[in-house]
Order: C-alpha cells, then sequence, then structure tokens
C-alpha cells in the first residue's frame, strides 16, 4: 500500500483524494451544528428514511392492479440488501483498503469508531440496493429511494469516513446485486404473495381490503330478488 498522503496538495495527483478534501472541506468551514446533523443523517437518519420509504411504498402497492407482483419486488429490496452487505465482507477483506482518516491528515472526522477497512462503503450498498428494489417495484418510490442513497453517499464522504471510490463501489455493489438476482427473488416470491393474498388472515399484507358496504349488482353480483306484488301485477295488465 502507498504511504499516507499528507493534505490537500495532494488532489492532482490522485483525484479521489482530492475529491475527498473537497467535499470534505465543506465540513469543517460548516457550523458544529450542520455537521452533528449531517453525521446523525449519513450514519441512521437517511438508512432509518428508507425503511420509512419502503413502509410508506407497500401501503400504495397493496392498492395496485398488480399487487402481488409489486410486494414481491418490495420485500426482495431489503433481502437485495442483505445480501449485497454479505458479498461486501470478502470484497473488504480482500482489498483492505484503510479508512481515509488514518492516511490523509487534516481530514474533519464525524463520527468516531470507524476501524474496519473502507472499501466499498456499506451505508452506500446498503442505501442503493434498497432504492433500486424500490424501483423495480414501483418507478416513483424508486426514484426517490436512488435519491436518498446518492445523498447517503455524499453524506459518507463529508463525514470523513470514506473515499468517493468507496461510495461508487457500494453503489455499483448495490445495484448489480439488486438486478442481477431479481428474475430468480420474482420467481420464488411471487407465488409466495399470490398465496398469501389468497389467505383469509393474511390477505391484507399483499392486497389492500375493500372497505365500505357491498353495492348489490357490484363486481358481478346478482342484486336481492324481489317478488311481485298484485299493484305490480295490475300496472302490467294496464299498459
Amino acid at each position: 500500500m502507498a504511504g499516507p498522503e499528507a493534505g490537500p496538495g495532494t488532489s492532482t495527483a490522485n483525484p479521489d483524494v482530492g475529491l475527498l478534501y473537497d467535499i470534505n472541506g465543506v465540513a469543517k468551514a460548516a457550523p458544529e451544528w450542520v455537521d452533528r446533523l449531517v453525521g446523525f443523517v449519513g450514519e441512521y437518519g437517511l438508512l432509518l428514511a428508507m425503511i420509512l420509504l419502503v413502509l410508506w411504498c407497500w401501503r400504495t402497492v397493496r392498492r395496485g392492479p398488480d399487487a402481488e407482483t409489486s410486494v414481491a419486488a418490495l420485500v426482495w429490496a431489503p433481502l437485495a440488501a442483505g445480501i449485497a452487505v454479505l458479498v461486501n465482507i470478502p470484497i473488504r477483506e480482500f482489498v483492505e483498503r484503510r479508512r481515509p482518516f488514518l492516511d490523509h491528515d487534516g481530514l474533519d472526522v464525524l463520527v468516531d469508531g470507524k476501524t474496519d477497512f473502507s472499501f466499498v462503503s456499506d451505508h452506500a450498498t446498503l442505501a442503493m440496493a434498497l432504492g433500486v428494489g424500490l424501483f423495480v417495484a414501483h418507478r416513483k418510490f424508486g426514484l426517490i429511494g436512488i435519491g436518498l442513497a446518492l445523498l447517503e453517499g455524499l453524506c459518507r464522504v463529508y463525514m470523513g469516513v470514506h473515499y468517493p471510490t468507496d461510495v461508487v463501489g457500494g453503489f455499483a455493489l448495490g445495484t448489480a446485486v439488486t438486478l442481477l438476482l431479481a428474475p430468480i427473488a420474482m420467481a420464488l416470491l411471487t407465488p409466495v404473495t399470490k398465496a398469501v393474498a389468497r389467505s383469509p388472515r393474511a390477505g391484507f399484507l399483499v392486497r389492500a381490503r375493500a372497505h365500505g358496504p357491498v353495492v348489490p349488482g357490484a363486481l358481478g353480483l346478482p342484486g336481492p330478488r324481489t317478488e311481485p306484488t298484485p299493484e305490480s301485477d295490475e300496472n302490467d295488465l294496464a299498459a
């Protein structure tokens, strides 16, 4: 491994390090409360927002015409994120890239306790896998999720705990795992969601139940049968 690079002056030799200093330099110039906010958002807040977005998407797709397939895709999103993080374990051990603040002076590090390897970023991997999984289930929610994932990656560099290429690698890993395994996952999960949808008790997990009284004749159901009255018979004869 190359020796430590001591500061922003190395940016021309290594664009990755130069961009790290440029983005983290904003943290050094920002008020302390901004750094605390970005540190919390980058460490916990955006991942929590992604979880809430998945739940919101679930409430929406249950009312759609193809709820079973959409819910299956939505279930795949967190599963893909978990698989991507597991795939990242041997990648990290193989690359063995140290955290940037261990090799470069002058960085403003906003969180403590980061002693594991840097490439690739787990946070970026998780966020992008969830975002792409959401996109498979619902385009609108997916675009929001991908936007949150991009913001997550920016926060990790701003916080001084990852190189930009750590984040880009996480985005690539999360996207690849989600899309490449999606056909197999959908083939396995869709029959499950269809079976759950037919369940009287658990069907609401896949398809929203209709509310309100059932109108006679709606949904192809016959209305109540009425018996003829004497008055109606007289009117018929008069006609």
